[in-house]
């Protein structure tokens, strides 16, 4: 698992998806994730398959899971 704070108070966790292959995947993946609440930021990156999302507290990973799900794709898990 990878977890770290960036800044007091945040937490940067990076997650594996599945699928992602353009831009318009990144921001379907990016767009469920953000709606999470306490999330700060999400960078999907299609190439590498990785989603780092920032947010005020760990958040839970099945509703990760579930967002992505929302989105069309698979979590594979905590890169």
């Amino acid at each position: 698992m990878t977890a770290q704070t960036d800044t007091p108070g945040s937490v940067t966790a990076v997650y594996k998806v599945s699928g992602m292959s353009c831009g318009h995947c990144e921001g379907a993946v990016s767009g469920e994730i953000s709606q999470l609440p306490g999330v700060n930021s999400v960078k999907a990156v299609a190439a590498s398959g990785e989603v780092t999302v920032v947010s005020a507290a760990a958040l839970d990973e099945e509703a990760v899971r579930a967002a992505v799900d929302e989105a069309g794709f698979e979590l594979v898990g905590r890169a």
